[in-house]
């Protein structure tokens, strides 16, 4: 007796057919019409195998498995389906099982409907037909999810699973954030203390001191079934870590701006992630209420990614990454030593020194300075740039920075008549391959043609693509920099007399500070500050 295999498979894309008719109605339908069949045929069911809700594309399905691995026992001899794409979808699968692995274990596929049999040899072709237009179907129904998706996100539409810390989901919009001013505060801390110079880790301690809840914990505690899509977030111990801080502050959310599609899967078939160019990014201002001002964001913009070592008090110091030598350009490393006063007590002292010196004794401005003299320098020098500041000055300020927007305008408007080239060009590429291929398959060209040309031309889009791809991020460096960039005239207006300097003076006023040789005979040397403005 033929020992059979009942297999059934039900998916979301056979759940919403116009006509349930088209395929599969549910899961105990298929058996019951299987199972009619294999008694009628004189088979013995050896077992049924079902998955619910798993798609035809690829094998990740529990049961389809587990059949598979019964098949290559011996265990079954024959896989009875409703019809083909119950068994799959995937043509590389029909043709790796089907009309391979089966054959070697000696075993028979059959499906109802259709009338697939590899009993019957003449039925062949037609059972690869049929792979063949299942495999089109998936493919267009994935385009189709995609496109619908971006449709959405591109209309502003939240289309992630869950909402970014500090928000939620409306009760009414699902598609729509609004501030969950439960934790809102926690958000609007993170930034403040990160501006005022906190790093990551102290942030996270502080707060785990407190025993506030990190993201994750949080949201199951309302009842959501969070799972964190960052894999580099991931924490097993339920507490706030350097990650999640670094994760919400470069979160655009927050200043109300939703950037979406930033990762896609391989294809239908291969549901690993992938980047996306960032031309291709859905990104919508002002979607929703902001948590963070601008002002704030522009802040704390200038201080990320700049590798800022914090101190043993676990903030940042406020000269981090701002000293550096006039003679080699390598940063200057803070050191502290101890030294003995007047009266006997032993004291720390910091002092900065190159590292080009200091480290690698490639650089000859070997002098350390004082931190605390390098410190009241910046203190006068800044003091005075606000006792000199007259409307005179503010007026050439002015001047300078509008010419400096209009010459950014002017880039800005290159750069996008270059990316309207460009894209008209890679639409002009894909009508001459297609003219490509059809002159091949009617033998205008050769083979041997059609291969070099082909490679002319993937050579010619991998070119544009990537100059489009780099105009995109020239344009989104270029919006970054101007929210980012500083209004001479509002800061020096913001303050008359500075009595002490902490981080976020610091940041609004200096870019960068260059320390020159130590003149020995007169105890002296130059000390040099960049501004963050034209003076």
């Amino acid at each position: 007796m033929e020992k059979v295999g009942v297999y059934c498979r039900l998916s979301d894309e056979d759940r919403n057919k116009k006509n349930k008719n088209d395929d599969s109605e549910s899961i105990a339908n298929q058996k019951s019409m299987l199972l009619k069949y294999a008694l009628e045929q004189g088979w013995e069911i050896v077992d049924i195998y079902s998955d619910d809700d798993f798609s035809g594309a690829g094998t990740y399905r529990p049961d389809f498995e587990r059949m598979i691995k019964d098949c290559e026992s011996g265990r079954i001899n024959i896989v009875l389906c409703k019809t083909q794409s119950r068994f799959s979808r995937d043509m590389e699968v029909i043709e790796k099982y089907l009309h391979n692995k089966f054959v070697e274990w000696g075993v028979r596929f059959v499906s109802i409907v259709d009338n697939a049999d590899t009993n019957n040899a003449a039925n062949k072709k037609s059972r690869q037909i049929n792979g063949l237009v299942n495999e089109w179907y998936l493919e267009d129904l994935s385009n189709n999810v995609k496109k619908s998706l971006k449709n959405k996100r591109d209309d502003g539409m939240f289309m992630g699973s869950f909402a970014p810390y500090g928000y939620m989901k409306a009760p009414n919009d699902k598609h729509k954030l609004i501030i969950d001013e439960n934790v809102a505060y926690i958000v609007r801390e993170i930034f403040e203390k990160y501006k005022d110079g906190y790093s990551y880790t102290k942030i996270s301690k502080d707060l785990n001191a407190r025993n506030i809840l990190p993201p994750s914990l949080y949201k199951k505690s309302i009842g959501s079934n969070y799972v964190n899509g960052n894999i580099n977030c991931r924490t097993t111990t339920g507490m706030w870590n350097s990650d999640t801080i670094a994760t919400i502050l470069h979160n655009e959310a927050y200043i109300g701006n939703l950037v979406q599609g930033k990762r896609t899967s391989i294809s239908y078939k291969n549901h690993k992630s992938r980047k996306v160019p960032r031309s291709e990014w859905s990104i919508t201002e002002n979607a929703h209420e902001p948590i963070i001002d601008k002002e704030t964001w522009r802040l704390v913009n200038r201080r990320l990614d700049k590798n800022e070592c914090p101190t043993r008090s676990g903030k940042i110091h406020m000269l981090s990454q701002k000293v550096y030598c006039a003679e080699c350009e390598r940063i200057f490393m803070r050191n502290c030593y101890k030294s003995e006063g007047k009266n006997g007590v032993i004291s720390k002292k910091a002092y900065l020194q190159c590292k080009g010196a200091k480290k690698y004794h490639l650089c000859d401005n070997k002098n350390a300075i004082r931190l605390e003299v390098l410190e009241n320098h910046l203190l006068n020098a800044i003091n005075n740039l606000l006792k000199e500041c007259n409307q005179e000055l503010l007026k050439k300020n002015y001047e300078e920075e509008l010419r400096k927007k209009n010459s950014v305008n002017s880039k800005v408007s290159t750069l996008n008549k270059e990316k309207v080239q460009l894209e008209k060009k890679l639409q002009e590429c894909k009508l001459y391959f297609k003219s490509l291929y059809e002159d091949k398959l009617k033998g205008i060209i050769t083979e041997n043609d059609f291969i070099t040309l082909r490679e002319s031309y993937s050579h010619d889009v991998e070119m544009n693509e990537n100059r489009l791809n780099d105009i995109e991020n020239e344009l989104y460096d270029i919006t970054i920099k101007k929210e980012t960039s500083l209004d001479v005239e509002k800061i020096l207006k913001k303050y008359k007399h500075i009595k002490e300097l902490n981080k976020f003076i610091v940041d609004e006023f200096v870019d960068k500070i260059y320390i020159g040789m130590l003149d020995k005979e007169n105890n002296t040397r130059d000390i040099k500050i960049v501004w963050n403005f034209d003076l």
